[in-house]
C-alpha cells in the first residue's frame, strides 16, 4: 500500500459539531477534499459517545467511558491507516487500542494545549507539555501546520515531526461579497475592525476589545466570555458564531482583520480573511509568522494598535494574491502522505480487517 493508493482512513477527534472552531473546520474541510480525491474516511467523534460538557467550557463535550466502543468503531471501519487528531478522551482511547494492538497511527498538534491550560487554570507549562510528550511520543508522525510550531515543539523534546499545512476556500472567502455587507451591520463610514474566533481567555481577546484604534470593533464567533465580555464592551458589536457565506460577508465587510492571539498554531481565519481581502494585524507569534511573515499582506508588531494603523492602508489586491498560495487539495496530498498504513503489501481490506481482528484476539488473550 502506498500513499497514492486510495485508502480508508479513520480520524478520531474529540472536537467536532456543534463547536465551531479551527480545528473542526479544518478536519471538516479535510474529510469532503480527501473524499473528492478517491480516499474513504471514517470520522470517530463525540457523536457517537454519551457526553458530560467540559469543566469551564460547557460547549465542548467530553465523551464517557468511550475505550470499548472507539475499538468497536474502529474494527468495524476496517481502515487502512488511523489519524489521532486530539489529545482528549477518544484520542486516549484511539491510541490506546493501537498501542495494545501494535498498530501505526499518527497525531496532530493542532492547539498549543499547555497554554490553553495555563491561561485557564495556571498549571505549570512543563507538567503539560510532559503530557503531551507522552501522548506524541508513540506517533510515527506527529503532524504540525508550520515551521514555527515545529521547532518550538523540537525544542520542548518532540520528534518524528512532519508538516502538515491548511488551505483557504478561495471560491467562498472573496472580496465580492463587500459588495452586499450583512444585514446587520450598522451603517457608517467608519473603519471597521474585525475580530473572528471563540470569545474564550486563551484567545487573548481583551487584547482587541481594549485597542483605542478609532473604528467600530466586531466580535464573530462564540465562547465561555461572550456574556460577560458584550456587558463590559457595550460599544463593541457582538454578532454571534456565523457560517458560510455569512460568515464570508462578515470577513468582506471589515476594512482590517484583527488577531490577538498568542496560542495559535496556525490561525485558519487569517487566511479566510486574506482570501476576503481584508489586510491582517497581529503580534509576531507563531501562526501569524508563518502565515504572513514578510509578505507584504499584513503586519506584525508588538504593540496590536500600532499593526492595525499601518495594516489599513495595504490594498486588497495584495491580501487576496497571498491567500491563493493557501490550497485545501495540497493539503489533503501532504496529509495522505504523512499517513502511516498498516502494512505496504496489504491491498486487501478484508485481509486487512482479518489481521486486525487476529490482533484483536492476541490483545485479548494478553
Amino acid at each position: 500500500m502506498t500513499s497514492a493508493a486510495p485508502m480508508r482512513i479513520v480520524i478520531v477527534t474529540d472536537a467536532w459539531f456543534p463547536q465551531v472552531n479551527g480545528v473542526v473546520r479544518t478536519l471538516h474541510t479535510l474529510g469532503t477534499t480527501l473524499k473528492d480525491l478517491g480516499q474513504e474516511v471514517i470520522f470517530v467523534t463525540p457523536d457517537h459517545f454519551r457526553t458530560a460538557p467540559c469543566p469551564t467550557y460547557p460547549e465542548i463535550r467530553l465523551a464517557l467511558m468511550p475505550r470499548r466502543k472507539v475499538a468497536r468503531l474502529i474494527e468495524a471501519a476496517q481502515p487502512c491507516a488511523i489519524h489521532i487528531a486530539t489529545e482528549g478522551p477518544l484520542g486516549l482511547a484511539a491510541r490506546q487500542y493501537c498501542r495494545k494492538r501494535n498498530l501505526p497511527f499518527t497525531t496532530a498538534y493542532h492547539t498549543r494545549f499547555p497554554e490553553y491550560i495555563h491561561a485557564r487554570f495556571r498549571l505549570p507549562l512543563a507538567w503539560s507539555y510532559a503530557f503531551m510528550r507522552w501522548f506524541h511520543g508513540r506517533s510515527s508522525g506527529l503532524m504540525v501546520a508550520t515551521e514555527t510550531i515545529e521547532q518550538c515543539l523540537r525544542e520542548r523534546g518532540f520528534r518524528n515531526i512532519k508538516r502538515w499545512t491548511r488551505g483557504v476556500d478561495t471560491g467562498l472567502f472573496h472580496p465580492r461579497h463587500r459588495a452586499r455587507p450583512p444585514d446587520d451591520l450598522p451603517p457608517g463610514d467608519e473603519k471597521r475592525l474585525l475580530y473572528v474566533g471563540r470569545v474564550a481567555v486563551e484567545k487573548n481577546i481583551r487584547a482587541f476589545l481594549d485597542l483605542t484604534v478609532p473604528g467600530l470593533k466586531i466580535v464573530v464567533g462564540d465562547g465561555p466570555q461572550i456574556g460577560q465580555l458584550s456587558r463590559q464592551y457595550p460599544d463593541v458589536l457582538f454578532v454571534g458564531a456565523k457560517h458560510g457565506e455569512d460568515l464570508a460577508r462578515w470577513y468582506a465587510a471589515a476594512d482590517v482583520f484583527v488577531f490577538p492571539s498568542r496560542t495559535d498554531t496556525f490561525g485558519l481565519v487569517l487566511i479566510e480573511a486574506l482570501a476576503s481581502g481584508v489586510p491582517v494585524a497581529a503580534y509576531p507569534v507563531p501562526g501569524p509568522l508563518d502565515v504572513i511573515g514578510d509578505s507584504p499582506a499584513g503586519v506584525l508588531d508588538t504593540d496590536l494598535g500600532r499593526a492595525v494603523e499601518r495594516a489599513m492602508n495595504i490594498p486588497r489586491a495584495v491580501c487576496r494574491t497571498h491567500a491563493e498560495l493557501f490550497s485545501w487539495t495540497g493539503s489533503a496530498h501532504q496529509f495522505i502522505g504523512n499517513l502511516r498504513p498498516f502494512r505496504d503489501d496489504i491491498h486487501d481490506l478484508e485481509d486487512l480487517g482479518r489481521e486486525i481482528a487476529g490482533s484483536n484476539d492476541q490483545a485479548a488473550a494478553e
